[in-house]
């Protein structure tokens, strides 16, 4: 993959982009303190599905205007969203706040939407809008299944939730989350 720096106000963010020249991108957005290589696995997969991968280094600091920019930046229009844990947190706002404008689905793992309550009962942003593109979301060991249900109701669009017994999604089931993508960019 090539690695780009890309600077959006006084900060130089680094992605990682491979695959073929297309249409179809996939945007990841790690967890807080991933490796930069978190997701070279499931993007190798993914450029063989002919899919463009963007894996952001780092999502330290990184919030929604930043995120649209590096986009602006790589003149992608369209994007399939990716995130786990913090990435996750930062994709739903995206999705939520961009939908239809830039993304073509969403594809989350270890984090709920943030109007739904996580398994302490917490509310992380009750003011965050419903999604309205189609949003798959992974349960896992930190994202128990009934949380993952209850973002459900914050999606209006299809909905799916796929279970499984991993605690880090990237690197102990790379091929699934990979499926999932897959899935969720095929236009069928």
């Amino acid at each position: 993959m090539e690695s780009r720096r890309i600077t959006v106000g006084d900060r130089v963010w680094t992605v990682r982009i491979g695959g073929p020249q297309t249409r179809h991108h996939v945007l990841l957005l790690p967890d807080a303190g991933d490796p930069a290589d978190v997701y070279d696995q499931v993007c190798t997969r993914l450029q063989t599905s002919d899919l463009q991968t963007i894996a952001l280094e780092s999502a330290e600091g990184l919030d929604a205007d930043t995120a649209l920019a590096i986009l602006d930046e790589l003149k992608v229009s369209y994007a399939n969203l990716v995130g786990r844990g913090s990435g996750a947190q930062l994709a739903w706002q995206l999705a939520a706040r961009g939908g239809f404008r830039r993304f073509m689905s969403l594809i989350v793992a270890d984090n709920g939407h943030p109007a739904a309550a996580d398994a302490d009962g917490v509310v992380a942003d009750a003011t965050c809008p419903p999604v309205e593109i189609p949003t798959t979301v992974l349960a896992t060991k930190r994202l128990p299944r009934q949380v993952a249900e209850a973002s459900s109701r914050f999606v209006y669009g299809e909905f799916r939730l796929v279970p499984m017994d991993v605690t880090d999604v990237a690197g102990e089931a790379s091929h699934e989350l990979a499926t999932e993508i897959v899935l969720r960019t095929s236009l069928w």
